[in-house]
């Protein structure tokens, strides 16, 4: 079982949109894929058309009253289950502040029978519970408009992951929401700036083009890898799936 985490300290970069779109990817490749909404907004659950078995989830997993098979749910999709998120999730890392710092890894551990990807769809923050999915996670990726102060808060990322310590963990960045009538994107998405990056982190050349209907998500409530499939926004999902495989098949 491999965990994949959608990361970012800056929020509306695009983590859930692709979380779920590589989600059905994986999903419908065959692979048994559970995402992790940890993000208290639960857009995730919300595009998934699912709620919540209990409400206030985070607590009891946090509390030890609640393995997280007792959360799970069917999205409908074949090969694709939910944990969905509530509102309690917002106090979710005050609560494992006090739990060691493999707490996380330590719950999802028990689910490696079951599922072959499990995603986690994490909350806009750097707090005591982003330190908890750095050590659960073997790939890490990280969505950056091309912008500076997305490419600074990828800065800040592996600051904190050299802090951690996280050992094995794989980190891959790419460019998502590219608007090309912007020079800055062009200029980035090119290579002409980004390429004298100096962090760990490493690049993927994929990248998730700004559209309409990856908004329309909302809206349809399904991944637009379904219900836009020639999209140029679909085929950027699937390119970026393709290299993410190679990752996730070791």
């Amino acid at each position: 079982m491999h965990v994949i985490s959608l990361f970012n300290s800056k929020g509306g970069v695009g983590k859930t949109a692709t979380a779920v779109n590589l989600a059905y990817l994986a999903a419908s490749s065959g692979r048994r894929v559970l995402i992790w909404d940890l993000d208290p907004q639960g857009a995730t659950s919300f595009y998934f058309r699912v709620k919540p078995k209990v409400k206030g989830g985070a607590k009891k997993i946090a509390k030890g009253k609640s393995d997280l098979d007792d959360l799970i749910k069917d999205t409908g999709i074949e090969n694709l289950d939910l944990i969905p998120a509530d509102l309690s999730y917002r106090e979710f890392d005050i609560r494992l502040s006090g739990e060691k710092s493999t707490a996380l890894k330590k719950m999802v551990a028990p689910l490696e029978h079951d599922y072959d990807l499990v995603f986690f769809d994490c909350a806009p923050s750097m707090s005591a519970l982003s330190e908890r999915v750095l050590r659960a996670t073997d790939l890490l990726m990280v969505p950056v408009i091309p912008t500076t102060l997305s490419l600074r808060a990828l800065d800040q990322l592996e600051r904190l992951i050299d802090d951690v310590k996280t050992g094995d963990l794989t980190v891959r960045w790419f460019y998502s929401m590219v608007d090309r009538r912007k020079k800055m994107h062009r200029e980035l998405v090119l290579g002409a700036k980004g390429a004298a990056r100096t962090g760990s982190s490493k690049p993927l050349t994929s990248s998730i083009p700004y559209s309409s209907l990856v908004e329309r998500m909302g809206v349809e409530r399904r991944p637009v890898v379904d219900f836009a499939p020639r999209s140029a926004p679909a085929l950027a999902f699937r390119d970026l799936w393709d290299e993410v495989v190679p990752l996730v098949s070791r």
